[in-house]
């Protein structure tokens, strides 16, 4: 039952905004406090909480702006551009009688998008090109649910387990992030130990049953909703099922700065701005507290996220902020990268390069999916401008741009080193046995960086192709463990005529399309050896070198 059209959107007065939604079987009150991030430039949507208040009483929209605004709430949604839900089941006997299914229908009814306005997002079928429905806007990945009383008790019966539905990726695991229950009146049903709850005013016997059920448990007395959230849920997210703590930025001293800027569209931009004169290209940048400020020139990765995903997503998910800060470089997420041609991300270069101290010598690229296209154009468009660039999970037709049409300018001769990643479990074209825009892709890339080895496999020969993956090995072979998705990165290294190693090609086992890691850390690890001097040529790399980086622990 998505929205077919947008809600009626009521607004409060102060800067606040509110909907409300039947849904079937349940009703949805959104309230949006007022935030003064650059939340409709930079999409905060996957960093936020989903807040799913399962109300105790079926609030108007008045009732629920003010339940928000007492409790703290709405400052918390408010620090990530974020919004309220309050939830009222719709049947007779309100929660007494809920259906069991219904935080699985609340997630039916949810998404992230890059369109989203009034915490609404709005599904965009990039292979249909046209919109779809308009959804609650909250990440799943983050589902704190609140409950009160009667529907506390609903959540320890029905939610303390593991629930599936419509995940990030389809159907999976979506079980809550975390449950916070108060005023129980009913013993905890738990079936899944790795559910975090916060139990406010529950009685000795009720937390008995949570410390013995629970991995992760905070008993209070009384609810602190700003303090308990930033010290203990805020850090909960489930990912793909999977229960992770993750890092808190500020912590490790990291700075998180978003910034944009205005750029005019160029004549190739065939994006949602293409009939403007000019559109706005947000970022979000994340350094070392101190890096920018200590006299010194500074490596840059710019880093582009996939269709369906945001600047922050990219970052969080590939886990890029934890690679930044081991090894102290300036990374630049940009937002809704496909609705920008390669040319205007070269304004963006230049506006950066005035805001940081950029090393000149060493600017990068990298992305993921939609991303890895936009790398793969950077390569062909602006060769000249990097020292190294590894894109990732995606390859498409050599000489077409992020929107399949031809480039402006196909690299023929300029050397810029690759490196690589594709899963080897994906259902998408990411390898060469998988498509021929692949096997060409690799073709191109090999002999553009002038490597030795001859690659004159064909598709239609792959069943008997030396490597299965590739089509023929790499001058050395390295390989890198994940222990913790049971994976091997296989990275195949060419030689080139200098000697250098220019190409990385590597795949992940029980990988499907998605970001990892080890894959990040690695490409961090091979684009570093790499400078671009002043006269254009390319300086670093010799095999050895390259090698050895990849047999470091």
């Amino acid at each position: 039952m998505a929205m077919k059209e947008f809600p009626n959107i009521l607004d409060l007065g102060d800067g606040s905004k509110a909907w409300e939604n039947d849904f079937g079987i349940f009703t949805a009150k959104v309230y949006l406090p007022k935030c003064d991030l650059p939340h409709e430039i930079i999409n905060y949507g996957f960093m936020a909480p989903y807040l799913l208040i399962f109300a105790e009483q079926d609030y108007n929209l008045e009732e629920a702006k003010q339940f928000a605004d007492k409790n703290g709430l709405a400052e918390i949604a408010a620090g990530y551009g974020s919004s309220v839900v309050f939830i009222y089941p719709t049947n007779e006997g309100g929660w007494e009688s809920a259906p069991k299914d219904l935080f699985s229908r609340i997630i039916d009814e949810t998404r992230i998008s890059q369109y989203y306005k009034d915490g609404c997002a709005r599904v965009y079928d990039r292979f249909a090109k046209e919109f779809k429905d308009w959804y609650i806007r909250g990440g799943l990945h983050r589902s704190y649910i609140y409950g009160f009383g009667a529907s506390a008790d609903y959540v320890a019966i029905n939610c303390l387990r593991t629930i599936e539905g419509n995940g990030l990726y389809g159907p999976g695991d979506i079980t809550p992030a975390v449950c916070i229950l108060q005023n129980l009146s009913v013993i905890p049903d738990i079936l899944r130990r790795d559910i975090p709850v916060v139990s406010i005013g529950n009685s000795e016997e009720i937390n008995k049953v949570f410390a013995e059920g629970c991995d992760s448990l905070l008993v209070k007395e009384k609810a602190e909703y700003i303090d308990d959230f930033h010290s203990f849920i805020k850090h909960q997210r489930r990912m793909v099922g999977n229960l992770d703590e993750e890092a808190d930025l500020d912590e490790l001293g990291l700075s998180v700065e978003p910034g944009y800027l205005t750029v005019p569209v160029s004549p190739d931009n065939f994006g949602d701005d293409k009939e403007q004169k000019e559109h706005i290209i947000g970022y979000v940048a994340y350094y070392n507290k101190g890096l920018t400020t200590k006299g010194e020139k500074v490596p840059l990765v710019l880093c582009f996220h996939g269709g369906g995903d945001s600047a922050m997503c990219m970052v969080s998910l590939a886990e890029w902020h934890l690679v930044v800060n081991k090894y102290d470089f300036l990374l630049v997420s940009i937002e809704h990268h496909m609705n920008s041609t390669a040319t205007e991300v070269m304004s963006l270069l230049e506006h950066l390069k005035e805001k940081y101290p950029v090393d000149d010598t060493r600017i990068y690229s990298t992305g993921f999916s939609m991303g890895g296209c936009k790398t793969w154009d950077l390569f062909q468009e602006f060769p000249e401008v990097f020292a190294a660039v590894a894109p990732m999970d995606a390859t498409f037709e050599v000489g077409t741009n992020v929107f399949a049409r031809p480039a402006v300018r196909l690299n023929q001769d300029t050397i810029l080193p690759v490196f690589y990643v594709g899963g080897e479990q994906t259902p998408l074209p990411e390898l060469p046995f998988q498509a021929e825009k692949c096997r060409e892709r690799m073709e191109y890339v090999l002999k553009v960086n002038r490597a030795k080895a001859e690659y004159d496999v064909c598709f239609e020969d792959k069943d008997s192709w030396k490597n299965p993956i590739w089509g023929i090995d790499g001058d050395v072979i390295c390989t890198a463990k994940d222990e913790n998705k049971k994976s091997v990165l296989t990275m195949h290294l060419f030689e080139s005529e200098n000697g250098c190693c220019y190409c990385v090609f590597g795949s992940a086992s029980n990988q499907m399309h998605e970001m990892r890691h080890l894959n990040c850390e690695n490409a961090w690890k091979y684009m570093s050896r790499f400078k671009r001097l002043a006269d254009g040529r390319i300086e670093g790399g010799k095999m050895k070198e390259i090698e050895d980086i990849f047999a470091e622990e």
